[in-house]
Formats: structure tokens, sequence, C-alpha cells
């Protein structure tokens, strides 16, 4: 399923949601202007759970730093990822920053991100591939929005067969689902290395990152207009 457009019209313009989308993009092409090198840059800047971990029981000559938490939810792996990705962030985000307001859904993306990372240290405390990617923060973004706007209707592209369909769907089915598949596929990556070298656990950490910082960081509600 590809989301297109969500059914609620933002009531402030969404600078932040843009910018971290241009940003994200930005960082990319200069990552792939690095050619062969961008492999030890992803291992510097992107969060390698056994290095954290490594460090975090004071073992070998690993040594702590959180900057790879912040660094690495602006990195991505390939243009796939990052197109899926800043859809997702395009589709949702605008109102979830309208309705916390900007600088607090700066911060409110960036904790996600962080919980998000977490998590997957959690469930993979010993893997020595780098995490990067926006979608941990961007699920926290996804955990607000199926709060806030459950009757929002998204629409959204999809494929079968040979052909794709189009159809308006609540934003609690969309997204309930999408946490559903995360959820499961990180059951089934526990058995075995992830399917597609996808963090699922940061997925799902990012999802319940966001619904629980929702309330702190939310404004007082609106009315809304529906599309």
């Amino acid at each position: 399923m590809i989301p297109l457009r969500g059914s609620i019209r933002s009531q402030t313009f969404p600078i932040f949601n843009i910018s971290l989308i241009v940003v994200n993009v930005l960082i990319f092409v200069l990552v792939l202007l690095l050619g062969e090198d961008r492999g030890t840059f992803f291992n510097t800047f992107g969060v390698v759970p056994a290095n954290l971990t490594s460090a975090l029981r004071g073992e070998g000559a690993a040594s702590l730093s959180i900057v790879p938490l912040f660094t690495s939810m602006f990195l991505h792996a390939g243009p796939i990822h990052l197109l899926g990705n800043m859809l997702f962030l395009w589709v949702f985000g605008d109102n979830v920053e309208d309705s916390m307001g900007h600088f607090r859904y700066l911060v409110f993306y960036v904790l996600c991100g962080v919980g998000a990372t977490g998590v997957h240290i959690v469930f993979a405390p010993f893997s020595e591939v780098p995490v990067v990617g926006a979608s941990g923060a961007i699920a926290g973004v996804l955990g607000a929005y199926i709060l806030l706007f459950p009757h929002s209707r998204v629409l959204t592209l999809i494929p079968i067969v040979f052909f794709f369909h189009l159809v308006k769907i609540p934003a609690w089915v969309f997204l309930g689902i999408w946490f559903v598949m995360q959820f499961f596929s990180g059951l089934f990556s526990i058995a075995g290395p992830s399917a597609g070298g996808v963090a699922w656990w940061a997925h799902v950490g990012g999802f319940a990152s966001g619904a629980i910082l929702l309330y702190p960081f939310r404004r007082r509600r609106r009315d809304r207009q529906y599309l």
C-alpha cells in the first residue's frame, strides 16, 4: 500500500516537515559523492549496535559516542529507501507538525528517531550492521497521526497483479495494518537475519515512541478541515 495524500488540510505551513525532507535528500546526494568511502561513512555516522553495547560494557577500545544516534536518521542506503521514507513523511508529517507547533515537532521527531534506534539495539545488541534511515523517526510521526486523526482518509495506491487501484482508507486501518506488518516482521526476524536488512523493531519502537510522546508535545486541538 502506497499512501498518496491524507484528507486533512494543514492550517499552518509545515516548515520543519519540508525542511526535514530537503535535508534528507541533500545529505543523500552528498553521501553519494563519497563513492567507495560510503561504507566507512555509514559505519561512523550510522549506529552500529555492537559498538555501542561494547562501549557501554567498557569492553575493548570502543568509545561511547551518542552522535550516531542523531546522524543515523539522516542517512539512507539507497534511492528507494529514501523515497519511501520521504513519501510517508510528506503525507503524514504536516498534520502532526500542525498539531504540535513547529519547534516542538522537530524535537518530537528527533526523540522518536532516538527511541526507535534504542528499541532496535535492545533486540539486536550484537549486530555489526550500521542502522541508517529516517524510518524510525517517521514511524513516530505515524504513531502520533493514528491517535490524532484516526478517521482521516488516506488516498492509497494498491497494486494488484498488473493493475493499480486508488482507494481511500481510514487512517486507523492503513496505519494499523502497517504497524501489524512491522510487528510480526520483527517477530520473524528474531529467529534469523532481518529480511532485506530492515530494522523492523526500530519501526515498532518509533511508532510506540510517537504514541507515547504525543501527549506532552501536542498543543490544544483545533478544528480540522477534511477534504
